[in-house]
């Protein structure tokens, strides 16, 4: 049952399917967005709308440059063969 959707994701013919299909989702999400209301929010940048969606994405990116960073320049991780 799950076969064909990890084919459709994983093969190589289908990503720039895939890829239009990511950034439809997303332009709908920011899109969504403008319904919201905003009488709620404390802070001017919690007033904008996409505000969640762009603090979300550039909380990821930040969180996997630090985890790079951390593993490769702080030596955290090891070498594959370390423990042979």
């Amino acid at each position: 049952m799950i076969k064909p959707v990890v084919d459709f994701f994983g093969d190589a013919q289908y990503a720039r399917l895939c890829r239009r299909l990511f950034y439809l989702v997303l332009v709908l999400i920011v899109a969504a967005d403008f319904l919201v209301p905003r009488d709620h929010a404390e802070y001017l940048w919690e007033r904008l709308p996409g505000w969640p969606a762009a603090y979300g994405f550039g909380s990821c990116v930040l969180l996997i440059f630090v985890s790079k960073f951390l593993g490769h320049r702080a030596g955290l991780m090891r070498r594959e063969d370390y423990y042979d």
